[in-house]
């Protein structure tokens, strides 16, 4: 069993990496550990818990910024906020639930390493859009800052954004800066119930493409309706139909106006209700945490995150569906994400699905003309067999490879944890 250590402070972090470096010593870098399950295994003889750096050190609501300790609960920071009528507004996901851990463990420090949205990506981006600022120790025991805490001040390299997404392998982030922003004072979502995929991918694309501001686009098939409606307190998925929803927020009266416009434009497509925002708010969070594919709603699966082109996603899940029987899924990002999950066998066999469906996976995607394809959920056997993330081309790899080395030139980091 690895070792821990638990610093309580920057200086601490930094101190205990040089060593590290020195030494030759694999440091796995957690926080929480609410995500330690996605990724291959990682191989240290050391844990780097970063709990401890813990609290908001600069909030300035008027100013629309927000600084903390790597290791804040986001729930804590989204508490602070909401307080002031203000919000991450790029509506991060918990991944806690849908891999069978507790929610709200999820620290700032994790969401930035990895660059968390949630449905309002498609309007306000991901993590690395809002960061303004860092401050981290890289694995030469160096640390280093980024940034600042306005939003035009970098000059050279952006590191904060160029660490977003990299899981821990290139540095270890002790604070970071994010812009907040003004919470909608309300929201309304529009519902087209009993459309199969490829028209309800069509009717988003219609939505996305009005001038009506819209901040959340999916489509649940049956199945995955239905359950996201029982975690959701049953807006969608009554008499086992299927689900497309269209968010709009803002202020009520433009909300009203919208919605008659978005109503009308949607109409061709079949049948239109609206859902306030008492139905809204949990059925929006429910499809931001994947609540139809936890554990305990299916159990014994392994699940997959599918970026690809919006039009493609219909045709990535007919082809999981042709080659791992019993798989399903739901659409969000107005069918640019796929979330897949397969069962651990194909419904009526005895026979598992290889290695979790990577090969069937990976060749769908670049049928669909190319996109990014993650392991979310398996077991640590299959994640250790198994590309977790998209292999990366050539080029880019050694590109990365060279990023890698000038940032944590021993390896130190979260050793084998991406590749």
């Amino acid at each position: 069993m690895a070792e821990t250590y638990a610093p309580r402070d920057a200086d601490e972090t930094r101190a205990f990496l040089a060593w590290a470096m020195a030494e030759e010593k694999p440091v796995e870098v957690i926080g929480q550990g609410s995500k330690r399950a996605i990724g291959r295994p990682v191989q240290a003889e050391l844990t780097l818990d970063l709990s401890g750096l813990s609290g908001i050190t600069l909030y300035e609501p008027e100013e629309l910024v927000l600084s903390a300790r790597a290791g804040t609960p986001v729930a804590e920071i989204e508490a602070a906020v909401a307080a002031r009528g203000q919000e991450l507004a790029f509506e991060p996901m918990d991944y806690g639930p849908v891999l069978g851990t507790a929610p709200g463990l999820g620290t700032i420090g994790g969401l930035l390493a990895t660059n968390l949205a949630g449905p309002r990506r498609i309007s306000k981006g991901a993590a690395r859009d809002h960061v303004l600022g860092i401050k981290a120790v890289s694995g030469r025991g160096e640390a280093f800052k980024s940034g600042g805490r306005v939003v035009k001040n970098v000059t050279g390299y952006d590191l904060a954004r160029g660490l977003s997404g990299s899981w821990g392998t290139l540095a270890v982030l002790t604070e970071v800066t994010f812009k907040v922003l003004p919470r909608a004072e309300a929201c309304e979502t529009i519902l087209l119930p009993g459309l199969d995929d490829r028209r309800a991918i069509a009717a988003l694309a219609a939505a996305m493409g009005s001038s009506t501001e819209v901040s959340g686009a999916a489509h649940l098939p049956a199945d995955a309706a239905v359950a996201i409606g029982g975690a959701a307190g049953g807006a969608v998925g009554r008499n086992g139909q299927s689900a497309t929803i269209v968010r709009l927020e803002g202020v009520p009266v433009s909300i009203a106006h919208r919605a008659d416009s978005l109503s009308r434009l949607l109409a061709p497509f079949g049948r239109v209700e609206r859902l306030g925002g008492a139905e809204s708010e949990p059925l929006w969070r429910a499809v931001r945490d994947v609540a139809a594919f936890t554990p305990d709603r299916a159990p014994g699966t392994v699940l997959w995150r599918v970026s690809v082109a919006p039009g493609e996603g219909p045709s990535v899940v007919a082809a999981m569906a042709k080659a791992v029987p019993g798989s399903r899924a739901y659409y969000d990002w107005q069918g640019g994400l796929v979330w897949l999950c397969l069962p651990a066998a194909p419904t009526g066999t005895g026979a598992a699905v290889p290695e979790a469906g990577v090969g069937p996976v990976r060749r769908a995607v670049a049928a669909a003309g190319g996109g990014h394809a993650t392991l979310i959920r398996a077991d640590a056997a299959t994640r250790a067999a198994v590309p977790v993330f998209e292999p990366q081309p050539a080029p880019l790899a050694a590109l990365a490879e060279r990023l890698k080395a000038q940032f944590d030139p021993k390896g130190i980091l979260n050793p084998g944890r991406m590749a």
